[in-house]
């Protein structure tokens, strides 16, 4: 019961944002050949959303994320390229860095010297390599959901390509599925992993090959433990007590005792009961940003 009221309060909020500004204006500009898709809303303190593997920019107006900050700061969010209306390369080298590349490409499109930056899982692996090559124009850094990609292995190298095999069969990666679903229930069944194939082969936003070619190029997201350690960006980590990734964010502990750490209780990688969902992620990351807030960012 209290999840859905939870969710409800979410989806009002989501709503009655739509209903005051109508929905944010698309707006588009070429990243180095490729066509990104972002909006944004508000004013003062920049803040950068980064969604998800296989989301959009919608996510984050969905989880009532994005019209809560815009109540107090000019918020940017956009479709990593291979999502949503972003542009949809195949080839795999037009992912890893270039991921990162597009948010400062962003900014200097908008003019945008420092911002404030918030991922989650994709998006945060992004952002935790942006913090190890440009630090300098981040203000602070939340991680939701993925503490970054600090090691690289040959399981996690054939994980990549059987991910990648999967996406170019089914649209949708069964051991990415497998890998984030709640630790403490069974694993999505037959019918559901054919439901969602269904579902994502049926989107005109999902490209199947381009999500291909971004899993096979996980190892450029690949940042070193010293790399990790030398950063200085003041950094929130945001995860859920039921997903695999509290582990990743125990290590990150460990290499910087200076991350806040915030675990919800009961939440999820994803889903409904995902913690990018819960009032707790946007309590913790409103309490974290005005603790690193500027007059201009400009």
């Amino acid at each position: 019961m209290g999840a859905f009221i939870r969710n409800a309060g979410v989806a009002i909020l989501s709503l009655l944002w739509v209903a005051a500004t109508g929905l944010a204006q698309d707006n588009f500009f070429d990243s180095n050949g490729v066509r990104i898709r972002y909006v944004e809303q508000g004013s003062g303190d920049v803040i950068v959303l980064l969604h998800g593997n296989g989301n959009t920019l919608n996510a984050w107006i969905n989880a009532g994320v994005l019209p809560n900050l815009a109540q107090d700061y000019r918020v940017i969010a956009f479709d990593a390229r291979g999502h949503g209306k972003s542009g949809k390369p195949h080839e795999v080298n037009a992912y890893g860095r270039e991921m990162g590349l597009d948010v400062l490409r962003l900014l200097d499109h908008l003019g945008i010297r420092r911002a404030h930056i918030v991922g989650y899982s994709m998006g945060a692996n992004i952002t935790a390599q942006l913090l190890t090559t440009h630090a300098e124009r981040f203000l602070s850094a939340t991680l939701g959901g993925a503490a970054g990609r600090f090691r690289w292995t040959e399981e996690q190298a054939a994980r990549a390509e059987q991910e990648a095999s999967e996406r170019e069969r089914e649209c949708v990666s069964r051991g990415q599925i497998y890998r984030l679903a709640p630790t403490n229930e069974p694993k999505p069944d037959e019918e559901e992993i054919k439901r969602r194939s269904a579902a994502c082969m049926a989107d005109p936003n999902q490209d199947r090959f381009a999500l291909a070619a971004l899993a096979r190029s996980r190892k450029d997201g690949v940042i070193t433990p010293s790399q990790v350690a030398s950063v200085k960006v003041p950094t929130l980590g945001v995860v859920g007590s039921l997903d695999g990734s509290l582990t990743d964010f125990q290590e990150l502990k460990k290499l910087r005792p200076d991350v806040q750490l915030v675990v919800i209780e009961g939440a999820t990688h994803g889903g409904e009961r995902g913690a990018m969902r819960r009032p707790e992620f946007i309590a913790a990351v409103r309490e974290f940003i005005a603790l690193n807030r500027t007059a201009s960012s400009r």
